[in-house]
């Protein structure tokens, strides 16, 4: 009789993994038992079904995005130790990165006293049985790293030959390898570029397309980040774009994407595609961080005016008021609430009153249309990122990824990051405030109360009015003070 010890099985396939390499394959067969015959039948492993963890069309590059591989360890982490071992069909299953399999197995085997064994590469104990894992992860790290630089050159070529490697957009099929316009679609697509060029936002040309019944290709209502998406695409001028680093398709101004020219008929001139990018140039500036469409905003402070006590939102509650967000959350104890029109009288007195005034005062310079994009909001973009890191790093150690020394450390690096992107931030403000011309902020204010006041504009003019001159306004109920932090958009 077998004497079976507790292990969990860990199953990876990626894409390009062959047949041999299936989940079924890589499985254990009767019964859970599994004898690898370079070790005799005294070394056999019990895998219980909750012990067997599979990540399909996963690479082992990376940890990121094989939940399977995170529920895994942390499944190792708990106590008492729940197997003994963790059996793989090669060591590539686990990783093909050297630095992630040589700290995953530390702590594994190091830590929790649990093995890693490939089932196909038996490893004998001790110095060379060490110098051969090495080797067998060198040569995994290896394969994956020729493997993507063949892919890469590739689909670089097929690019640049014009030639498509991603589904339709909107407005176009494919016919042998090309793409061809829809006609119907087609229409759509230049009225969206002729509206949002007219001054309609993202938001109104959604609305209007789901009035339409237009769909997209996936069967689905538009949104405005989906017209937006259109709209910024250079497909629609005969380019096709591609980023060999494989991110996000909807970062535009990512420096790795690649532009070729295509085999395919644009739907809109160059001037046209250009003018909207102008615009949505002049909108980021106003609104670095996808904020709200304007035009779907309930007045034209929405999004402007922060409770000086916790510095949240003011936001709009019946029947006429304005309240603190966080207040409303139970988040802030100071009840922020001021009546409508009289928020609104005292913005418009304030910017009467700074526009009039010949003395100093305090406003951040934001520049528009650098050819390598505003530096301020490319910091806060990345400070974003790291934010939303801690929140991740949090969201690991709760799940026992990681260990609280773990946790501590990347927490503090990715703290120092902030602080270091918060400095360097303050010091653009400084010297964006010495190039900005005093003159310059009280013109445009003027433009902007021109508009604000005007009773035939439109809400989304009014709020492109006052998003293009104002960061953001604090109101204190207790002292009855109303601070407008204003902001210059320089070409």
């Amino acid at each position: 009789m077998i004497d079976c010890k507790t292990a969990a099985a860990y199953i990876r396939v990626s894409t390009d993994d062959q047949v041999e390499l299936s989940p079924a394959s890589q499985l254990v067969k009767d019964g859970r038992l599994v004898i690898s015959e370079a070790w005799g039948a005294a070394n056999g492993y019990l895998i219980p079904d909750e012990y067997v963890f599979v990540d399909e069309a996963k690479s082992g590059r990376k940890v990121t995005g094989r939940d399977d591989f995170r529920r895994l360890i942390a499944t190792a982490k708990t106590k008492p130790k729940p197997f003994d071992a963790i059996l793989l069909w090669k060591f590539s299953r686990f990783a093909r990165n050297r630095d992630d399999a040589v700290y995953y197995k530390s702590i594994l085997r190091k830590q929790l006293k649990i093995d890693v064994i490939s089932i196909k590469e038996p490893i004998e104990e001790g110095k060379m049985g060490v110098i051969m894992e090495s080797m067998i992860e060198a040569m995994d790290e290896y394969y994956s790293i020729n493997l993507a630089e063949d892919v890469k050159r590739g689909m670089e070529e097929k690019h640049r030959r014009g030639e498509l490697q991603s589904t339709p957009a909107f407005g176009y099929t494919v016919e042998n390898n090309v793409l061809v316009p829809v006609p119907d679609e087609a229409v759509y697509v230049r009225e969206m570029f002729r509206r949002f060029n007219a001054g309609q936002g993202t938001y109104h040309i959604a609305r209007w397309l789901n009035d339409m019944c237009v769909k997209t290709h996936r069967g689905r209502p538009f949104e405005n980040r989906t017209v937006e998406y259109i709209l910024r695409n250079p497909v629609y001028i005969g380019k096709l774009r591609w980023n060999p680093t494989g991110r996000s398709r909807r970062d535009f101004d990512d420096p790795n994407i690649i532009l070729a020219d295509g085999q395919h008929e644009p739907l809109v001139t160059a001037e046209e595609f250009q003018a909207a990018q102008t615009r949505f140039d002049q909108q980021k500036a106003i609104r670095p961080y996808h904020g709200r469409p304007l035009g779907s905003n309930k007045d034209w402070i929405s999004g402007l005016v922060r409770c000086a006590s916790c510095g949240g939102t003011m936001i709009f509650a019946k029947p006429h008021y304005w309240k603190c967000n966080n207040y409303v959350r139970g988040r802030c104890r100071t009840a922020q609430h001021v009546s409508g029109d009289v928020l609104k009288s005292a913005i418009i007195a304030r910017l009467q009153a700074d526009a009039d005034a010949s003395g100093p005062f305090d406003y951040d310079v934001v520049r528009v249309t650098q050819k390598d994009g505003d530096r301020v909001a490319a910091l806060k973009a990345q400070r974003l990122s790291l934010e939303r890191r801690l929140v991740r790093l949090r969201e690991a150690f709760l799940a026992g990824v990681d260990t609280m020394e773990e946790y501590r450390q990347s927490k503090d690096e990715t703290a120092a990051a902030i602080q270091n992107i918060d400095r360097a931030i303050a010091e653009a403000n400084t010297e964006n405030r010495r190039i900005g011309d005093p003159r310059v902020m009280r013109n445009a204010i003027r433009d902007a109360l021109t508009v604000i006041t005007d009773d035939a504009a439109t809400l989304e003019q009014r709020c492109n009015a006052a998003h293009s001159i104002i960061d953001h306004i604090t109101w204190d109920k207790s002292q009855n003070l109303l601070t407008v932090h204003y902001r210059l958009l320089l070409d």
